[in-house]
C-alpha cells in the first residue's frame, strides 16, 4: 500500500501505465461536480468509480482484497478512516470471481484518509475502506481500478 498527497502523485505515475491514467483522471478539475457512476479511461482496464457516501460505524466495516485490480482511491472531500492489513496476516477467504473480492476476517491498523489524500492498494492487500473518522459524515471518493 501507498499513501501521500495527490499534489505528489507525480512520482508514482512511472510504476505503470495504467497508474498514470488514473492519476491523470484524479487530477481532473471537474470531480466535484461529476455525477456519482462508472467512468471508463481505458475500457475495463483502467475505470473509476465516482462515489458519494456515508462514511459507516466501526461495526458496519468489512474487510476487503482483490486479485486482479489495483485500487487507487482518492478522496475529493470528507474524511474517513481506511482500514489495512499486511499481507499473510489474514487467512483467504472465499473469492467472488466475477467481482474480484474476497472477505477475509481479521484486525488491521486504520489511518485517516482526508481530501486531497490517496491510498494506492495492490492485489492481495487487504483492505477496509469508508469507515468513520468519528461520527459518519458525508464523503466523495473516487475509486479507480486498474487491471494489474
Amino acid at each position: 500500500m501507498i499513501t501521500d498527497l495527490l499534489s505528489r502523485s507525480t512520482i508514482y505515475a512511472g510504476l505503470s501505465a495504467g497508474i498514470a491514467q488514473a492519476f491523470d483522471f484524479v487530477r481532473r478539475d471537474d470531480l466535484a461536480a461529476l455525477p456519482p457512476g462508472t467512468y471508463e479511461i481505458d475500457g475495463r482496464r483502467v475505470y473509476a468509480l465516482v462515489q458519494d457516501y456515508q462514511s459507516k460505524p466501526a461495526d458496519a466495516g468489512r474487510w476487503e482484497a482483490h486479485r486482479r485490480y489495483i485500487d487507487l482511491q482518492y478522496v475529493v472531500s470528507g474524511r474517513e478512516q481506511f482500514g489495512f492489513a499486511a499481507t499473510g496476516r489474514m487467512p483467504a477467504a472465499e473469492y467472488d470471481e466475477a467481482k474480484d473480492i474476497e472477505r477475509p476476517q481479521g484486525n488491521g491498523v486504520f489511518l485517516d484518509l482526508r481530501a486531497g489524500e490517496f491510498v494506492l492498494v495492490w492485489p492481495g492487500e487487504v483492505h477496509m475502506p469508508g469507515m468513520a473518522a468519528g461520527e459518519p459524515a458525508a464523503v466523495r471518493k473516487i475509486v479507480v481500478k486498474i487491471l494489474a
